[in-house]
């Protein structure tokens, strides 16, 4: 299901950047999760409801919200990758 521009909008609002927090890197709503981190557990296999066990203070939400940031990051690079 695609999520609206409003939804996504919404969904952004999540990821924040401070330089006192993670060096600056992009966080859940400041608790200190790196979105990088996240979305490695999630590239390693990690469903939703793993991470979620494991990290009780987030929300699915705020998953989704690491994957739209990642979506939206692309979208603004104009570098391709190539297979080797």
């Amino acid at each position: 299901m695609n999520a609206t521009p409003n939804e996504n909008a919404t969904l952004l609002n999540r990821i924040t950047i401070d330089p006192t927090v993670c060096h600056g890197k992009p966080v859940i709503r400041g608790l200190r999760y790196p979105v990088e981190s996240l979305l490695e557990y999630l590239a390693g296999g990690d469903s939703f409801d793993d991470m979620l066990a494991e990290f009780p203070d987030l929300q699915r939400e705020d998953l989704q919200a690491c994957i739209q940031f990642a979506a939206q990051s692309l979208k603004l690079r104009s570098v391709h990758f190539f297979a080797a």
